[in-house]
């Protein structure tokens, strides 16, 4: 297993980046964190951990540098978000280690606008998308755009934002599903909730990361 840390030369900043490549990978998994969180992100950490075991690579990354996080409107700026997104797949598309792989989006939160935007932009290049406690309600107006197929992961408790996936879900014109987990709340924090997480995206990964 490949364990690289990276920057990620972008046309206005360069962002850092943990790219995991098992040996035989069959794809890879770029992570859009959401709002005021970062490539450290425990939970996002675990998922790809899963992840990896099932050969597939994970790319987390800062989708801002140090400086631009401290202004908090950048967090929820949706557009530099998913332009941050879109460039750092180009870079993975002629990265040697990863030019050959499928790629697909996991989105938490704020970051599952960011992940459907740029799956919007990319089309077919982008084989499979996941949102964790997302907000795709962001993203509302490219969503019919999106060919990958979109898997919706809402916690149970989360009631505010069952309503917002429920919204985006009709929007939806490609493969979909969403999944409510029984008893998790926003964050998934409860015993053995992120792992349901983890498990219901490698089946949706395994099933739709497939190279043409």
């Amino acid at each position: 297993m490949k364990k690289l840390e990276i920057d990620i030369p972008l046309s206005s900043a360069t962002l850092k980046g943990d790219l995991i490549i098992p040996e035989k990978a069959i794809g890879i998994v770029v992570f859009s964190h959401g709002s005021g969180s970062s490539r450290l992100s425990s939970r996002n950490r675990m998922v790809a951990a899963e992840i990896q075991k099932q050969n597939i690579g994970t790319l987390l990354f800062d989708l801002l540098t140090e400086e631009e996080d401290q202004i908090y409107e950048n967090r929820f700026n949706i557009d530099l978000l998913s332009n941050r997104l879109i460039e750092t797949t180009e870079w993975l598309l002629q990265y040697k280690d990863t030019k050959n792989l499928p790629i697909g989006y996991f989105g938490a939160s704020t970051g599952a606008a960011s992940a459907l935007k740029a799956a919007a932009f990319f089309g077919k290049t982008i084989k499979a998308v996941v949102s964790r406690g997302g907000r795709p309600d962001l993203a509302i107006t490219e969503l019919p755009l999106v060919t990958a197929p979109t898997l919706l992961i809402v916690g149970g408790l989360d009631v505010p934002v069952i309503g917002m996936n429920k919204l985006a879900f009709d929007e939806l014109e490609s493969i979909k599903e969403m999944k409510i987990i029984p008893g998790a709340t926003h964050l998934f924090e409860e015993a053995g909730k992120l792992l349901e997480v983890s498990d219901l995206a490698i089946d949706w990964y395994q099933k739709y990361l497939i190279k043409d």
